[in-house]
């Protein structure tokens, strides 16, 4: 049952204003490194019960007349051309994608910066295009020897060679479409020329997860990991934090075995570090507006196990996880918690065995469980959401919403002219014939309008769904996961 575990609203007083003094701090300039995703932080939605996916763009609105972005993207991902898994879209439409969202909510893009830019032609045909749209671009290039070759590095052959971009506010946000975009190393490159040119300026990274002042094996930082295990992110007590100020900090492994390094460019840049530890350098207030710490660490074990689900099927698609599902079986281990702990597995599994399908069950938001079963009209995805609304409507489970005359007509197109051999109807089909018959059927348009109430509700399959179920369950906002198996022996699947 959902519990408010987080306080949004002090979360953006509380981190806006720890930004503004960190801009003062360095003289009236702020070079911002957002980690995570800015707008759609769906993570920290769902292991912060309460926190709102647009969390840090609301915080930054409150900032908008002073903040600009910069949007990096490696050339090399360009090249590849590198794709984001949870949009299926290359990283250069990302970008697209991305400054189309800002200027949407009347937020200022300064420009787009290609790093480790070596002349690949797919990059410079994208900075052209770019150009094109209006949109400056800037070149930074890939140094011999980075992050270690100091004396290189913090010089006009190394930083110094790089394009050097114009900004004109006070805080400049740099954020990317995925990670290896080189936020980071946009940041140094900016701080090195800006000191050359005697403008006072610093860095400061935004920070989510892990949550420095939560133990290191709380399952909020356990679910950090877990979202990370493909990356092999670990984290770990903060040494130079401890040695600095002899407190426990949680920090992880990438931050913490490039502070030195970091810590020797901001000196050989400034003459000395204003930073004694890598948690330094991160904005988090995100511990310090925990209101339920309960709710926090089931919400968190709860998606410790979706990872493992999501990692587990992606092995048994043929995908080399095998590693990443080693660690989440580990840190289940340290959660405490196993598979079968969601509470809609069982049900799932227990309706498959008395039917001999392919089952499904969903958790309604206040704690109700409906389960489906496939039958020769609906897929029991189809099945178990329409159990779902009606219970939502309140409307009998005897009553039924879709009208064979609008069910036929749709199964003749999939079987006869789009080629199905599967008459039953997906999850979107359903939701097409229902709103057909909420023309003129009041009920049906009753159980349409509970749709928005699924989102956050948990689900479980006993198989691998196809990709348009799971790519409709994603828009609603369920938390689906399946067990890691296909229906039927064969061995291709769309």
């Amino acid at each position: 049952m959902y519990q408010v575990g987080f306080d949004n609203d002090q979360y953006l007083l509380t981190q806006s204003e720890q930004i503004r003094q960190r801009i003062q701090q360095f003289g009236g300039k702020l070079y911002l490194e957002f980690g995570g995703k800015l707008f759609d932080d769906y993570h920290a939605s769902r292991v912060l019960p309460g926190f709102e996916p647009d969390s840090k763009m609301r915080m930054l609105l409150q900032m908008k007349d002073q903040a600009e972005i910069i949007i990096a993207i490696n050339a090399g991902d360009i090249e590849k051309p590198k794709t984001r898994g949870d949009l299926g879209i290359r990283y250069e439409q990302d970008v697209l994608r991305l400054i189309d969202v800002f200027r949407s909510y009347g937020l200022y893009v300064g420009s787009v910066v290609l790093t480790q830019f070596k002349g690949q032609p797919a990059a410079m045909a994208f900075e052209q295009h770019l150009a094109s749209l209006g949109v400056r671009t800037y070149r930074h290039y890939l140094i011999d020897g980075y992050p270690t070759n100091l004396d290189l590095i913090v010089s006009d052959e190394g930083l110094g060679k790089n394009d050097y971009i114009e900004t004109t506010r006070s805080l400049v946000v740099v954020t990317a479409p995925g990670p290896g975009s080189g936020k980071l190393a946009t940041c140094l490159s900016q701080l090195y020329n800006e000191n050359r040119r005697g403008n006072q300026a610093g860095y400061a990274k935004f920070e989510t997860f892990p949550i420095w002042n939560l133990p290191l094996n709380h399952p909020v930082n356990l679910a950090y990991e877990a979202a990370t295990a493909d990356l092999n992110d670990v984290n770990m007590i903060d040494p130079f934090h401890m040695e600095a100020y002899n407190k426990l900090a949680v920090n992880y492994n990438r931050d913490v075995e490039a502070f030195p390094v970091l810590n020797a460019i901001f000196t050989r840049i400034y003459g000395q570090c204003r930073y004694q530890s890598p948690t330094d350098m991160g904005v988090n207030m995100a511990g310090n507006c925990i209101v339920n710490d309960e709710a926090c660490r089931k919400a968190s074990c709860e998606e410790i196990l979706r990872r493992y689900y999501d990692a587990s099927k992606k092995l048994a698609q043929g995908k080399p996880v095998a590693s990443a599902v080693r660690k989440l079986e580990l840190l289940m281990q340290k959660a405490g918690v196993k598979p079968g702990d969601r509470a809609v597995v069982a049900p799932a599994l227990e309706r498959e065995k008395l039917t001999g399908a392919p089952a499904v069950a969903i958790e309604l938001n206040d704690g109700r469980i409906f389960t489906g079963r496939t039958s020769p009209l609906m897929g029991a995805c189809a099945n178990a959401t329409m159990n779902a609304l009606k219970a939502l409507a309140g409307i009998e489970d005897e009553r039924h919403l879709l009208s064979p005359e609008v069910i036929e007509p749709i199964q003749k197109l999939k079987v006869k002219h789009l080629g199905s051999q599967n008459p039953r109807l997906h999850t979107e089909e359903m939701l097409l014939a229902l709103s057909v018959c909420a023309a003129s059927d009041p009920q049906a348009q009753a159980a349409l309008d509970q749709l928005s109430a699924l989102r956050g509700c948990e689900m479980h399959s006993t198989v691998i769904l196809s990709a348009a179920d799971e790519e409709m369950f994603r828009r609603l906002g369920v938390n689906l996961t399946c067990e890691p198996k296909y229906e039927g022996a064969q061995l291709f699947h769309r």
